[in-house]
């Protein structure tokens, strides 16, 4: 029987939303299942890490998070318990730490997998920008996964079955390269890679106070503000908004593209989304025949009614 391992992302503390879709994938694969969690007290995480063998606690002095550490103590974990497979979420820090795991495990990695078959180390993702679906085979002796959030079901894990707590001391090692200080947005915005509902923005916005239209019909739909390249290269919206293929790749249940034209380059951050809709005043806008629902209109007018709509029915 293989051991599994999984990297349990915590954001400032917070147990992400992603870890429930790891874990209902790994309970579902019949192997051990070990998962690996950096914080200075595990209890308030145990009862979501139920129906799984092992929680391995990563203590140490100075937690934060500093990739070549982080890397390089996942690797000393991946050896000491033999774990087979690892895997992790395909988010910001996903996407930073798993090649220097791999590097330091002498792993091979698949990125920002779709669907994962633990047990025979197959996995899909999408390859040439969305365009098609490829299919890999790890036959490497470790295999890691990244997958991208939003394409597992959540599965809830069993009222019992509280696994066994070991700890393991952090790689503490003098650094080369060090992250001195992360740059915040001051707006306290919804993660976009983990987010059931988003609703997005493009140049048509015309100006970035205009995104406070957005913002009123996002607070009432409990979505993520999103921005497409055009309207971030405007300086419409901040960086941290750009969805698309120099963006975030985002999966959500609903993708609400308001005076968004279509371009290749953002449809392949949100083409999985489950439901598309698109309002645009322009009947040929590309985004009509990528979208699941269309709204030929003038998004200043259109996005004010929708909400009030909204709001009675919600």
């Amino acid at each position: 029987m293989a051991n599994i391992g999984l990297y349990i992302e915590l954001k400032e503390g917070v147990f992400k939303k992603s870890n429930r879709e790891l874990l209902s994938l790994a309970r579902k694969c019949g192997q051990n299942v070990h998962a690996v969690v950096f914080c200075s007290d595990v209890q308030p995480y145990l009862p979501k890490l139920r129906g799984i063998q092992t929680v391995i606690q990563v203590n140490g002095a100075d937690l934060a998070y500093q990739p070549d550490r982080y890397a390089q103590t996942l690797a000393d974990i991946i050896a000491e318990f033999k774990l087979d497979v690892f895997c992790g979420i395909f988010s910001a820090q996903g996407k930073d730490l798993f090649p220097r795991l791999a590097a330091k495990a002498k792993a091979s990695l698949v990125n920002d997998c779709l669907a994962v078959d633990l047990a025979a180390r197959k996995c899909v993702k999408p390859v040439y920008s969305g365009k098609l679906l490829a299919e890999y085979q790890v036959n490497d002796g470790r295999a890691l996964f990244t997958v991208r959030p939003n394409v597992i079901a959540v599965e809830e894990g069993p009222a019992d079955g509280q696994p066994e707590v070991k700890t393991f001391p952090f790689n503490a090692a003098p650094l080369k390269t060090r992250i001195v200080q992360v740059m915040k947005s001051a707006a306290k915005k919804i993660d976009l890679t983990e987010a059931d509902i988003i609703v997005s923005g493009g140049r048509a916005m015309k100006n970035k106070e205009n995104f406070a239209i957005l913002e009123d019909l996002a607070a009432v739909l409990k979505a993520g503000i999103g921005a497409s390249r055009a309207a971030v290269d405007a300086e419409y919206a901040t960086a941290d908004m750009q969805v698309g293929q120099t963006g975030k790749v985002v999966n959500p249940k609903l993708y609400v593209a308001c005076g968004i034209s279509g371009a290749i380059q953002h449809f392949v951050g949100m083409k999985t989304s489950k439901v598309i809709v698109a309002i645009n005043k322009d009947p040929e806008a590309p985004i009509f025949k990528k979208a699941d629902y269309g709204i030929v209109g003038d998004l200043f007018v259109i996005a004010p009614l929708l909400k009030e709509e909204l709001k009675k029915n919600l």
